[in-house]
């Protein structure tokens, strides 16, 4: 299932060839990533404080494929690719209404204090 995040660029977001700077791209997908957690139920603030977990960024492949620039209108679509223990894996892209402009496949990691740890079972679930 596909989750959907709209967004507007503004004047901060672009250099100064007048497109979106690279890194604003990642910006964007976390906004994205962040919503499709909320979407599902699953409270991160919360998360943290109860159980000492956070969701953290292991690996991104991004592709940019076409610049967005001052106003654009875009919509971030995230998908889940995988769920492991401890691991997600989404595909991400950034769109334009039919062009997809950047593309990036995300793995995210569950940490605990320690390190990497297996996500409850309930946001497993919610996730899934």
């Amino acid at each position: 299932m596909m989750h959907e995040f709209t967004l507007r660029v503004y004047y901060e977001d672009t250099d100064l060839a007048g497109i979106v700077y690279y890194a604003n791209y990642l910006k964007f997908i976390e906004r994205g990533r962040s919503e499709w957690v909320r979407a599902r139920g699953v409270d991160q603030g919360r998360l943290r404080t109860e159980a000492g977990i956070v969701f953290a960024v292991r690996r991104v492949e991004a592709d940019y494929l076409r610049p967005a620039v001052f106003d654009d209108a875009l919509v971030v679509t995230t998908a889940l690719v995988e769920l492991g223990g401890a691991r997600i894996v989404l595909d991400q892209a950034v769109m334009r209404g039919d062009q997809r402009l950047f593309e990036a496949r995300v793995t995210l990691v569950c940490l605990g204090p320690t390190g990497a740890v297996r996500m409850p079972a309930e946001v497993r679930a919610a996730l899934s």
